[in-house]
């Protein structure tokens, strides 16, 4: 197969006749925001041999990476303007309230970059994204990873080993920008799940955003049974509380800007609660509840993700290919 060698700054990119983009060197990677999953994203980076750097706009926290040895500063504009002579890819790590201001700033000084993120909801940022003009080489990303601390104490390398990556293949992405987002989640440790962003929001409402509101309930409702209730809690207590000692504000910033999903998912919720509330106070039993419960959590400890093969970036009908195979429980564990 012929292929054509393309240069893009410091990257090596080596383009077959059927379009598809394989990397032949890392690329330089930018991380914005560098707490818990941006840090550990920096971190994993520059372990695997990329040429790593990021923003803080703490001073402190800016320092504390630093002290590790890892090159990472509060000056959002030299960040950015390294980036862009670089051809860097982007990461953005900041929470969704402060992700206008990012943008604007990689409008002003980095417009060229390839751009992904790692926030937990994938709609709202694609449309901020579109406002800022910069949706031509931006590809979504979520890894689904991450423990109840923040911070970049709290980052690690082998936060995403063995972990699902979620990243986009809605219309209109770019097969050359994906192939270099894909690349560095791989080699971060995880695997690809490849998903459009209203069906990854409708998904993690229901199975990371919900699990933190139903965490902050049992908690309190576990306390309301004063010191003597939280005495005796043991283990279904503490890991069904887990995330519940995460910092509120951040809780807020995952959860609320995917309300409309989170909404539905409560709603399927309380149903289900309801139903088995109105059988014991009738009956004196839990009802269906106990027993559906049991075999979704098997089904979850049993779930086969098969890899997807044979379909490569710039195919035809790459994009629509992924989504459709990642809908049905495939992943990508390497890159042809």
């Amino acid at each position: 197969m012929a292929a054509t060698v393309v240069r893009f700054g410091t990257n090596v990119e080596v383009v077959c006749e059927s379009g598809v983009v394989i990397l032949d060197r890392k690329s330089a990677i930018c991380v914005l925001g560098t707490g818990l999953i941006g840090g550990s994203v920096l971190r994993a980076a520059a372990g695997a041999g990329y040429e790593a750097w990021g923003y803080n706009r703490s001073p402190a926290g800016a320092k504390a990476a630093q002290a590790d040895g890892f090159d990472v500063t509060d000056d959002i504009e030299t960040v950015l303007r390294r980036a862009a002579a670089d051809d860097a890819l982007i990461v953005i790590g900041v929470p969704m309230p402060a992700i206008d201001s990012i943008l604007s700033d990689i409008k002003l000084f980095a417009p060229g970059c390839v751009l992904t993120d790692v926030v937990s909801v994938k709609a709202p940022v694609a449309a901020a994204v579109g406002e800022n003009e910069l949706g031509a080489r931006y590809v979504g990303g979520h890894p689904m990873a991450g423990t109840s601390e923040s911070g970049w104490a709290a980052s690690t390398s082998e936060l995403f080993q063995g972990a699902a990556w979620a990243i986009g293949v809605d219309p209109g992405t770019h097969a050359q920008a994906w192939a270099r987002v894909a690349r560095l989640a791989l080699d971060c440790g995880a695997y690809l799940v490849p998903v459009v962003a209203a069906e990854h929001d409708r998904a993690v409402a229901r199975i990371s955003h919900l699990p933190h509101v139903l965490a902050e309930a049992l908690a309190v409702t576990g306390a309301g049974g004063g010191d003597l209730a939280l005495g005796l809690a043991a283990g279904s207590f503490r890991d069904g509380t887990r995330v519940a000692a995460t910092a509120a504000d951040l809780v807020r910033a995952i959860c609320e800007p995917n309300a409309e999903a989170l909404l539905d998912a409560l709603d399927d919720t309380l149903r289900l609660l309801g139903a088995a509330r109105d059988s014991l106070a009738a009956d004196g039993v839990l009802g269906e509840l106990v027993d559906a419960g049991y075999s979704e959590r098997a089904r979850y400890d049993t779930l086969q993700r098969w890899e997807i093969t044979g379909i490569r970036p710039g195919d035809h009908e790459w994009l629509e290919r992924l989504r459709e195979a990642g809908q049905r429980g495939g992943v990508i564990r390497t890159l042809d």
